[in-house]
Order: structure tokens, then sequence, then C-alpha cells
């Protein structure tokens, strides 16, 4: 005989030890039947905007929490029905079975789907069709003890679906371009995706309906991050500390008041680069590759740390031990609408140029579209960050923490310069490169940096220290 039961499940840990998450946006709603791995929600950690899959087939019963709520890991989010084998009151065979199959059903016990799932049961989920009434908690006789979960009342008014069919699958888009859509009264469901593979982009809702928008939102539209518009006469506006913004400024202090910081700077005239780069994009074989002097910057970076490994370290406290890379993962500093994060590119320095400017253009769209993975920002080696894009010439870039080294690239301007015991007009870039002391001496810095101003001034350098 067949019965059900309810089943928590609570927020796990969704990479490094993280504590607490938070809810972005539900997927689905109290009645919805769902199917194991189907994405129920998004959820934003300290790091990045996670799709949250489900452990189990089944109809939801209770959504826990609210978007826009921080939980910790550990704690209810969403509780579902599932089918059981109801081996009570039968004879000695049919608790025999039923044994058995309480049995199978620990050893197939879920964790988070994506993370080490397993499918609990072969048996076809109890349905439910959502429907305009009122929400009633439904009855059953469960099977297994579990605690009371909280019937949570749906916020907006939900249309019948037929039994056994899903809903639409939802635009694809971002929170923060679903936050814009909102406060601009767009729906994204007529809106033509023009990003990778359709995604929504702020600037599609921007241009929607051919940018004719009201005023006030026209404004809103304009605005280069989404964040809280201040009420009419306000003072001051205050914005909740937490996610991504949260976990930077934590890791930004621990750094600074951890690893003795020194900040070194070099200006040199990479013209021979920039010349080397107008070839590129010219030639056919770097034909469909996005190119950009950051791209020429990183693959210098690669080559000069072959001869400079001390920069590619990471001081470990806790044994006492300096612990030396042989790869490189290098880290590229993105500003996001979340805040800043660090994706690193994963063994850069086996790729070729041309592998090297896929990996970029990859890590900076995914960043730029909330969703970089954790384990796309953790690991890294070495990083660089690129000011030079806000028209800043040098800086004192902090440290990512658990890495030896961050070089900040200045602006490509032109200016008077020597060339050839003369006064020419020259493009001119300065390096900003911060190290953490107790791994690198100032001269090993300066090397470093030396010969990576070498082969910028001169590209032909680096067939010498390949």
């Amino acid at each position: 005989m067949s019965a059900t039961m309810i089943k928590e499940f609570r927020l796990p840990d969704l990479g490094e030890g993280l504590t607490e998450s938070e809810i972005v946006a539900w997927k689905v709603g109290v009645g919805d039947t769902v199917a194991l791995n189907q994405i129920i929600a998004e959820v934003e950690t300290a790091k990045a905007v996670v799709e949250l899959p489900s452990p189990f087939a089944g109809v939801v019963t209770a959504l826990h929490e609210q978007p826009g709520t921080v939980v910790e890991v550990g704690k209810p989010i969403v509780s579902f029905e599932v089918e059981g084998d109801d081996g009570a009151g039968g004879s000695g065979e049919g608790s025999a079975a039923a044994e058995a199959g309480a049995a199978g059903a620990a050893k197939r016990e879920p964790n988070l789907v994506g993370y080490g799932a397993v499918l609990e049961g072969s048996g076809r989920p109890a349905r439910r069709a959502r429907t305009v009434a009122a929400p009633v908690t439904p009855v059953v006789e469960p099977v297994e003890t579990v605690e009371t979960a909280p019937v949570v009342e749906p916020v907006e008014t939900i249309t019948t679906i037929p039994s056994g069919t899903r809903p639409a699958e939802r635009p694809r888009s971002t929170p923060p371009v679903r936050k814009l859509a909102k406060d601009l009264g767009v729906d994204l469901e007529a809106v033509a995706g023009t990003g990778e593979r359709g995604l929504i982009t702020r600037d599609d809702v921007r241009n929607f309906g051919g940018g004719d928008l009201p005023a006030a939102a026209q404004e809103l539209a304009g605005t280069a991050v989404p964040g809280p518009v201040p009420a009419q006469g306000a003072r001051e506006t205050r914005t909740p500390i937490k996610g991504v913004r949260k976990f930077t400024a934590a890791a930004m202090v621990s750094s600074a008041f951890t690893a003795p910081h020194v900040t070194e700077f070099l200006t040199i005239d990479v013209t021979p680069t920039m010349e080397l780069l107008a070839r590129l994009k010219a030639s056919r074989a770097f034909a469909g590759y996005k190119l950009t002097p950051l791209t020429l910057v990183s693959k210098a970076v690669l080559i000069a740390l072959r001869n400079h490994p001390t920069l590619n370290a990471r001081w470990d406290e806790a044994n006492q031990e300096i612990v030396q890379f042989n790869y490189v993962n290098l880290g590229i500093a993105a500003a996001t609408p979340r805040g800043l994060t660090v994706p690193n590119i994963k063994d850069a320095d086996r790729m070729s140029l041309m592998e090297l400017s896929t990996a970029l253009t990859a890590l900076t769209d995914t960043a730029r579209g909330g969703k970089t993975g954790t384990s796309d920002l953790s690991g890294g080696t070495i990083s660089i960050t690129n000011i030079g894009v806000f028209g800043i010439d040098a800086g004192t870039p902090i440290l990512n923490p658990g890495e030896a080294a961050i070089l900040a690239l200045g602006a490509v301007r032109k200016m008077p310069w020597e060339y050839k015991d003369e006064v020419a007009l020259r493009q001119v870039m300065t390096l900003s490169l911060s190290f953490d002391h107790r791994l690198v001496d100032g001269e090993q810095g300066s090397r470093f940096l030396q010969d990576l101003g070498a082969i910028l001034a001169d590209p032909g350098m680096a067939l010498a220290m390949v």
C-alpha cells in the first residue's frame, strides 16, 4: 500500500563552509509538482547567485522563507509531500517488505542535487493542481516523524494549471535584470533577449518599446547598479550589507590586516604592445576572438611568472608553511551589479593566447550576468585588476585572500615620452603591483615587475623568457 510523507529540504552549504544564503527568488509555489533536479529557487551566497535544484520528487507543501530573507545553513526552506511505502498493519511478508523499503530509502537519502544527490525512488510523485482558491494545508498521515512546517500563504493569485503539466519556463535573466524590469514596469515575457543563449540583459530592458519609458523610469534605467530608490525628501538611504558585498568587505579587511602589503609602480611605454594588439585583431588567425590590452597583459604575466614563482604562492599560517603553486589559476577582478568578484581561469599557464582570450571573454560575460559559480571564485593563485577601464592611472590594490600578489593595470594614455633620444607621443601605462611581504621580498617583486614591463615594452622579449 502506498502512502505519503512530508520531507523538509534544509539549506545546504553551497561551498567552502558558507554559513548563510539569501533567498533571491522561488521558481515554484505551494501545490506545485516538482521533479528531482528541477530548479526550485535562486539563492545568493556570499560569492555568487546559485540555482538550487530539488532533492526530492513530489509536491511542494510549504515555502518556509520569503525572497529577500537571509537563511542560515541547515534551516528548513521548503517542504515536500513525497510517496513512500506503507508497511503498517500488514502481514509478516508486508512488514518485511516495509523494512526492506525503509532500508532502501535510508540508503538513498538525497543531498543537494548537483552536489551529490541521488534519485530517491522510482515511483511517480503525487500530483496536485494549483488553483485560485484559498490555500489549505494538505492533510496527510506521515510515515516518518518530521517537524510541522508552517503554512506560507501565496502572495499572488495563481491560475489553475492542468494536472500533469509544468509551468512554462520563465524568461532567462539575472536577478538584477528582473529587479530593473519590475521597477520599470516591463514584462520580461515580452522582451527578446540579445545575450548569450537568449539571456535578457539590462540594455534589452532599457530599450524595450523603443526606449519609450516615463521620465522617472528612464532615469532609473540609466543607473549603473540597481539599488534602493530613496524616498522623496529623504536625507539618507540605508542598504543592508549582505551577499557579495558582505563577503568582499570581510575578505578585504582580513587581507589588509593579515598580509603586510607592499605596492610598487612601474610606468612603461606600451606602444609596441598596442601595435601588436592591432595586428592581431586584423589577423585572420584571430578572427572572432575578443582581444584587449588585458588579454596581452595576462599572457605577459603568465610568462614572467615562470622566472618568479614566489609570486605564485600562499602563506599557510596554520601549518607554518609556504605553499608554492606549480600551476596558475589567474584571477580577474570583475565589477558586477552585486559587487566585486574575482573569478579565476584554471590552469591559465597552459593556455595559448587564443585559449586565454576565449576564457577571459567567458569569465567576464558570466560575471556580469551574475552567474559565476563558487568553484570559479575559489582556488586563485594570483590576480589582475584592470582599473584602466575607469580612466585610473595607478592604485594600491588589496590582495585577494590566500594569494601573494595582485597586479593593477592603469589606463593607456598618449603622453610625451623619451623615444630614441627624442621626445615623441607614445602610448604609456602604469603597472601597480601589490604583494605579501611575508612571501615576496622587495627584490623579487621588483624583478618580476621589471620583467613584465620589458615584455610589454618589447613583446619580442617574451621569446627570451619562454
